[in-house]
């Protein structure tokens, strides 16, 4: 019993510290920061090629978290980042992976694309 209250205890605490790392390195923005922002930056859609299908934020590119390591040639480092997923947890754990490769401006819409009220494209 006291194992287990102190892997939680240390589960909670990574989780903690990666929350407020996160912080330092990633701007987490409103519908209307992102809107105001997201045409002069790279719109990253970081959900997979289903669910972008489905529908996407016009002028975004479909580079999935599960691919994203291997596509990192098709980012500027120089140019500001906007990611967004359908949550916000995977457009979170891409800017994290970002941020390791030296990516600087990283920002991801609050609430995901599921709270997303502008114009979208479907296929």
């Amino acid at each position: 019993m006291g194992f287990l209250i102190i892997l939680l205890v240390a589960l909670l605490a990574v989780a903690v510290f990666q929350f407020f790392r996160r912080k330092t390195f990633l701007k987490t923005l409103t519908e209307d920061q992102f809107r105001q922002g997201y045409r002069k930056a790279q719109l990253i859609d970081v959900r997979e090629p289903n669910e972008f299908d489905k529908g996407h934020i016009l002028g975004a590119r479909n580079i999935p978290l599960t691919q994203m390591k291997q596509r990192l040639v098709e980012l500027r480092q120089d140019k500001p980042v906007y990611l967004y997923c359908q949550g916000g947890s995977r457009s979170a754990r891409a800017a994290q992976l970002l941020h390791k490769k030296g990516y600087d401006d990283i920002s991801q819409l609050k609430g995901g694309f599921k709270k997303w009220t502008g114009k979208v494209k479907a296929k």
